[in-house]
């Protein structure tokens, strides 16, 4: 597996998801958008696997302070601008991602591989 964990460590789900992983013993990647953003190629892949309505999320601080409930905008430049966007986490492991706390669908990718 070759797990990506994209979020915020001040976001509840995100550090939850770290310990799903961590008590598993399977290792993954940190990106922490507190520190960094996504790039445009990275936001692309994950949003062809997602799809462009899953990624932001409506209920964040930045969404309401960006105004966005009241305006037409282009999803993946308002994420590649303010990443905190981004429902949080993010999971991603190969050309696969999911969005959220989704703990039965990882366990379901662990035991695809063979770990359990």
């Amino acid at each position: 597996m070759n797990i990506q964990i994209i979020g915020s460590r001040k976001n509840p789900a995100t550090r939850k998801c770290e310990r799903f992983f961590r008590d598993r013993g399977i290792n993954y990647q940190f990106v922490d958008l507190d520190q960094r953003g996504l790039s445009a190629g990275e936001l692309s892949n994950i949003a062809q696997a997602l799809g462009v309505d899953e990624l932001i999320d409506p209920d964040s601080r930045s969404y309401a302070n960006r105004g966005l409930a009241y305006m037409e905008f282009n999803p993946l430049e308002e994420i590649l601008a303010d990443p905190l966007l981004l429902r949080q986490p993010i999971v991603r492991d190969g050309k696969r991602a999911a969005v959220g706390y989704d703990e039965l669908l990882w366990n379901a990718w662990i035991k695809e591989e063979g770990k359990t």
